[in-house]
């Protein structure tokens, strides 16, 4: 069983509520897990982040009790490999248009006799060698990694039965890029964008696969009704950049409605 599906199972029903790592900084973790995010993901396909960045946020990130997850900047057996060596509970594949996306990761992220994951037995999902069983060791990792492919174009979305068929690899809706290849960018609310992400919800349901997606505030509720299984609310600049536009703001009020009190004093005088 993997960690994703115990947690799952430990929530009873309620999502796996997640926030974006964007960049190398720990800090953004601990505060996170405080709060009570539940699930960190570790952003390779967009963000500047390196394999040994990832593996330490990797390290900082299960060290608090996240649920981790890595998206890797695409499925090459290296991108999948190292990432699978950084230790995480989740991999994630971008853009997974066809069946043999999913065939490709499932060769390089399990071991035999599942895959053909090549050997690092030093490596940290290994625990550094320091384990009685090697081979053990490996076939945990085969039972406790999840491993996910992100539909997110209009190609994907209408082969979805065909992707949520593949045993052994979950679903990732992302929003934003099935949006604009839909025809309607920046725009991951439309109606085209929620029909898409309702029958591919009920696809994978169909083939027993968990459902992760990303959004902003004004698709939460969407999402939720949908029944997904991890959602990805926030993310480290997002927080940090909404953070510092309300403190801004509320301190320009605060200036305002002191000159403004300032002025009706004088008024009176």
């Amino acid at each position: 069983m993997t960690r994703l599906q115990r947690l799952v199972h430990a929530n009873g029903g309620r999502p796996v509520l997640g926030a974006a790592v964007y960049f190398n900084d720990p800090i953004f973790l601990e505060i996170a897990a405080r709060v009570g995010y539940q699930a960190a993901w570790i952003e390779m396909e967009h963000a500047p982040i390196s394999f040994g960045e990832a593996a330490d946020l990797c390290r900082v990130s299960q060290g608090l009790g996240l649920l981790t997850m890595i998206r890797v900047p695409d499925s090459r057996r290296e991108s999948v490999l190292k990432a699978a060596e950084c230790g995480p509970d989740i991999i994630d594949v971008p853009m997974a248009n066809t069946p043999d996306v999913l065939e490709d990761l499932l060769a390089q992220a399990r071991f035999a006799p599942l895959g053909a994951r090549g050997c690092f037995s030093v490596s940290r999902a290994l625990h550094y060698g320091l384990v009685d069983n090697l081979s053990e060791a490996q076939q945990r990792i085969n039972d406790e990694l999840c491993l996910m492919v992100q539909i997110e174009t209009r190609e994907a979305a209408d082969r979805a039965e065909e992707l949520c068929a593949v045993e052994g690899v979950d679903i990732f809706i992302g929003p934003a890029d099935l949006a604009a290849s839909l025809g309607v960018p920046g725009e991951p609310g439309h109606p085209l964008v929620r029909r898409a992400a309702t029958t591919i919800v009920a696809a994978a349901r169909r083939h027993g696969k968990h459902v992760a997606s990303a959004s902003g505030p004004a698709d939460f509720g969407f999402w939720v009704d949908q029944g997904i299984d991890i959602l990805f609310c926030t993310n480290d600049i997002v927080a940090l950049r909404t953070g510092a536009e309300l403190a801004l703001r509320e301190a320009r009020d605060a200036v305002t409605r002191s000159r403004a009190e300032s002025a009706s004093e004088h008024g009176r005088r």
